[in-house]
């Protein structure tokens, strides 16, 4: 693109979020940059006569900049049915005893296979047992949204490590990898926002997350209520004698 409007949705210090933001923040803030370009680009277009290959010119901007849009309208709308699945699951389920570590564990090894074919050594350092209440299927899902969109963000040929340990009363779950080249105009990429939808459900599932970012090294830290492991064992043994 080389219009005003487009430099200005392009922007690459708006792909980084900002501190304190929500995901819903984040996104909010990276659909206005297109639209703004597209409002822009439009303007030109119309301020006077232009060739017939400016015209073209603007009209490829524009669809590159609608579909921007609409990507993130997508992640727009998985927040909403996030936030009503959340209100039904609340009203219609209770939570569980959940160990973490084998949680983890079960999903690293799901995602091997992906991390091989990138050339990304995936490691886990866990402790044993690490018990929190959650409802299983929906701390899977947040899980997985998350290490698999760490693990596409992070450099070929690079480590994608994860630890998972007791801090006073929580679990602290840690995910850091290198980034590998950030697309050329995004102000979010699919991975992107498939991490910043798993930090939605985390934090509506009463987690904590934090975010760090040196340059290309990217931590996020998750923190999460113990359980109590005896809960855990009954609810073992209870699923064994049905």
């Amino acid at each position: 693109m080389s219009s005003a409007g487009s430099a200005l949705a392009r922007r690459p210090a708006d792909s980084a979020p900002c501190k304190g933001r929500s995901p819903l923040a984040h996104l909010l803030h990276a659909l206005n940059q297109p639209l703004t370009g597209l409002q822009c680009s439009l303007e030109l277009a119309v301020a006077g006569p232009r060739r017939p290959e400016q015209y073209a010119h603007t009209l490829n901007e524009a669809l590159e900049l609608t579909a921007r849009m609409r990507i993130l309208v997508e992640a727009l709308r998985e927040l909403a049915d996030l936030a009503q699945s959340d209100l039904e699951l609340a009203n219609s389920a209770e939570s569980e005893p959940v160990l973490l570590d084998e949680l983890v564990r079960a999903i690293a090894d799901d995602l091997r296979p992906v991390a091989e074919t990138k050339g990304v050594l995936l490691s886990l350092e866990s402790e044993t047992p690490l018990p929190i209440r959650a409802d299983r299927r929906s701390a899977e899902a947040w899980l997985f949204r998350c290490l698999e969109s760490a693990l596409s963000l992070a450099q070929d040929r690079s480590a994608l490590r994860i630890v998972a340990a007791r801090e006073r009363e929580k679990t602290c779950l840690i995910i850091a990898w290198q980034q590998g080249p950030e697309p050329e105009y995004s102000p979010f990429s699919r991975p992107e926002l498939g991490l910043l939808i798993a930090q939605a459900a985390a934090e509506q599932a009463g987690a904590e997350w934090t975010t760090l970012r040196q340059d290309r090294s990217h931590t996020c830290t998750i923190g999460l209520p113990l359980d109590s492991p005896g809960r855990v064992a009954k609810c073992d043994d209870s699923e064994a004698s049905r």
